[in-house]
């Protein structure tokens, strides 16, 4: 029986922003039920739900405070299983995010922690002595990687310091996420996205220093070969055990890392005897180019058969501007910085056609994809959301030098008028921009050139793609023009700005019209 998630398109939901059910402005997990039909309309195979467990929300749910429960904002246990069996009916898949590098400070774990430097919980963290901060590293979301406590001691956070760093060494912390995992699959849960995957395991003896690169912000692997907590050969250890915990369930459940590494780094995650599938975000980082993309996707097919795995194509999620907007920005600009004064201006029409051709570019190649909310609606980045509706902890980490990533959480417009566009009854916990209608589930539907309509054309013909996995690079795949065959199908981007003539065949769907040209910057799929 071929593994379902070889070929799979998975939909990520980000929960608090596709549907709000009970008109508090926030969406919740029958708001996802009750637009199931949708995403069974796309032609996915499936949805990945980022956390919905009780929270303090520091994070965006990242800071859990109960891994086995769901956060009352959202629902409850029962909505959950109300959830997943009506997914079930429509043949989707449910994949849920696991973030196992990190709890809350609201874990009973670490309150349990915080009340004695003699507490059994404080073995679970990283807890240190010293009058200064043990190490120079430094959080991800800015500022340093320690906090200290009124007891004297220091606990270690890679992210806010609202989400303490779990100790991988210790037994109690392995076998609690066995449970956890064991809990999930038994309610019928059929993967898991792996949060900061490549991060669980620190080498603390001795504690050193790290050569900090991009102004102190992320800590280079590069700079740092023996790197004490990211990449460290003992993460792997975790992933065999995680493998035979999920290989007992009949199908195995699926599992995906967030690794954030160069291929032959990241591709070790997914060997036989450990995870499934990691996201490819050289592919979601690499410019508009032609030859760029060449260059990765060969590296990414030979690298995933090396190992017996697929590739794992994502070009956008909550952690990253969304590519219209991206894409329509001169080449070189730093979204960072255009996301904190605006400008230059993107060019949106540009944006939406390359957006457009990636689409096809992404859903013809061989191996799973992931499509983030939105993105068959074509969404724009929201980058001038009023700073005082910022909830993203890399704004307020950073001091007001990051504008984070609530620009592309805002929530989803489903019609073209009435409050929140759709979404809920009474507003929406990030503000939605005035035009945001125009972009809508109702006004997309009736224009059969939508990018809705495209991304549910292209993923009912991508079934005709995926009866094996081969890719064959064509002739004509030279300069600004990526062309690859699958099975009998012809698949053309054209990267440039000037049109090419149509190969023959029948169009079987294209990113723009055409006629007997390809325009620049579009895709066709082309039967021969």
């Amino acid at each position: 029986m071929r593994t379902w998630w070889r070929d799979a398109v998975l939909y990520q939901v980000y929960p608090r922003s596709l549907a709000d059910s009970d008109g508090d402005g926030v969406g919740d997990l029958k708001g996802i039920t009750d637009r199931l039909d949708h995403v069974a309309a796309l032609g996915v195979d499936g949805i990945w739900l980022s956390p919905f467990y009780p929270s303090p929300w520091a994070d965006g749910g990242y800071d859990v405070s109960d891994f086995r429960g769901v956060d009352p904002l959202l629902g409850t246990l029962a909505d959950f299983d109300s959830m997943v069996e009506a997914a079930h009916s429509r043949d989707l898949r449910v994949m849920i995010d696991i973030v196992p590098n990190h709890t809350s400070r609201a874990h009973p774990w670490f309150q349990a922690a915080l009340a004695s430097p003699d507490a059994p919980e404080r073995d679970l963290y990283i807890f240190r002595d010293g009058a200064e901060p043990p190490t120079n590293w430094r959080s991800t979301f800015g500022g340093p990687a320690w906090t200290q406590v009124p007891d004297g001691q220091w606990y270690l956070h890679m992210f806010a310091p609202e989400q303490p760093d779990l100790n991988w060494d210790h037994p109690r912390v392995r076998e609690e996420f066995r449970d956890i995992l064991r809990f999930w699959s038994d309610r019928g849960v059929d993967g898991f996205r792996i949060d900061v995957a490549y991060a669980l395991v620190k080498d603390l003896d001795p504690l050193r220093d790290l050569v900090l690169v991009d102004g102190g912000r992320f800590e280079d692997i590069a700079a740092n070969p023996d790197h004490p907590f990211l990449d460290r050969p003992e993460v792997h250890e975790v992933y065999r055990d995680w493998n035979q915990v999920l290989s007992a369930y009949d199908p195995p459940r699926a599992t995906v890392a967030e690794v954030w590494l160069p291929g032959e780094r990241r591709i070790r995650y997914t060997r036989p005897d450990e995870l499934n599938q990691a996201f490819n975000f050289e592919y979601l980082l690499t410019p508009w180019d032609a030859d760029a993309y060449r260059r990765i996707i060969t590296s990414s097919i030979a690298d995933a058969t090396r190992v017996g795995t697929v590739p794992t194509w994502v070009t956008g999620n909550h952690d990253v501007v969304r590519k219209p907007s991206l894409l329509g920005l001169p080449e070189g600009t730093d979204p960072r910085r255009w996301l904190l004064s605006n400008e230059p201006e993107p060019d949106h029409a540009l944006g939406r056609d390359r957006a457009r051709a990636l689409t096809l570019l992404t859903l013809a190649l061989p191996g799973s994809a992931y499509v983030y909310q939105g993105e068959e609606l074509g969404l724009p980045e929201v980058a001038d959301l009023p700073t005082e509706a910022l909830e993203d902890p890399r704004w307020k980490g950073s001091g007001g030098t990051d504008k984070g990533r609530d620009g592309c959480r805002v929530p989803l417009p489903w019609t073209r008028k009435g409050p929140s566009f759709g979404f809920g009854s009474n507003g929406s916990w990030l503000p939605q921009p005035s035009w945001w209608g125009e972009y809508s589930v109702q006004a997309q539907e009736e224009d059969p050139t939508s990018t809705l309509w495209l991304h549910r054309n292209a993923l009912r013909l991508r079934r005709e793609l995926t009866s094996d996995e081969t890719l064959v690079w064509d002739d004509l795949n030279q300069g600004p023009i990526l062309a690859f065959r699958r099975s009998n199908v012809l698949v053309v981007m054209n990267t440039g700005t000037s049109p090419i003539p149509m190969p023959d065949g029948e169009v079987l769907l294209a990113s723009t019209e055409v006629f007997e040209h390809l325009p620049g910057n579009s895709t066709a799929w082309i039967r021969t």
